[in-house]
């Protein structure tokens, strides 16, 4: 047989071998966070095999929205962090049980990436949160790789006051607690959510209040035309 035929079947049948196995991989859906969020949200929600920042106001407020995403990523998850400190409780009123939790405590920086990635790499686990730890852009890099073999969410949750910096994950967000939303608290939680990038969207900023009776987050509009005002001053 000619050597370009053989070739060109050979393409030919590796084509519909992609195709076919295109069409059988269904895209992960996103992760729900409320109706109004979905909506300004690409792909309906937050996007798993992707790393996100959440930035901390120190008050607890950021641990419960990481905790509420991981709880909503449906399976198994990783606590990674020098100093760990998940309080089960606090955590089972964002849905996240103490039996789809695995608590990892690395001893330095270089162990804290590695356990990171290696989670995230497996298909078992659908969510990871790493602890205060600042990856460069080559650990990022890797981290975003791991997370799209894997499948699930990288969470990395640091201080607000580390926020210089180019924003390398797909989304970056800056979580403050309200009136009621410290994690302790036991009225319901209420934070404003400053999604302060977005691959593929735009800025938003949402008030909202999680009802752990329901559990369902609610955006409160009431709080959101409130501070529309000052939120424009201080931008002139």
């Amino acid at each position: 047989m000619d050597r370009r035929a053989v070739l060109a079947a050979l393409r030919a049948r590796v084509a519909r071998i992609e195709r076919a196995g295109l069409a059988e991989r269904e895209e992960p859906p996103a992760i729900p966070l409320c109706p109004e969020m979905d909506r300004e949200m690409p792909g309906g929600g937050l996007p798993r095999a992707a790393v996100h920042e959440i930035l901390s106001d120190g008050a607890g407020a950021a641990v419960g929205f990481a905790a509420l995403l991981m709880a909503r990523s449906g399976g198994t998850v990783f606590w990674i962090a020098r100093d760990p400190d998940p309080w089960p409780p606090g955590l089972m009123r964002f849905g996240l049980p103490p039996s789809r939790l695995i608590v990892a405590q690395p001893s330095n920086h270089v162990d804290a990436l590695w356990a990171t990635e290696e989670a995230l790499r497996c298909r078992a686990v659908s969510a990871v949160l790493l602890m205060e730890e600042r990856p460069d852009a080559t650990a990022m890099r890797r981290l975003q790789l791991a997370a799209e073999t894997g499948g699930g969410i990288g969470l990395l949750l640091r201080e607000s006051e580390a926020e210089e910096g180019p924003a390398l994950a797909t989304t970056r967000w800056r979580v403050t607690g309200r009136a009621g939303g410290a994690m302790h608290d036991l009225g319901d939680p209420q934070w404003t959510l400053d999604l302060l990038r977005c691959r593929a969207g735009r800025p938003r900023t949402w008030h909202v209040t999680w009802r752990a009776g329901m559990e369902s987050l609610s955006v409160d509009e009431e709080a959101r035309e409130d501070d529309a005002a000052p939120r424009r001053s201080r931008r002139h």
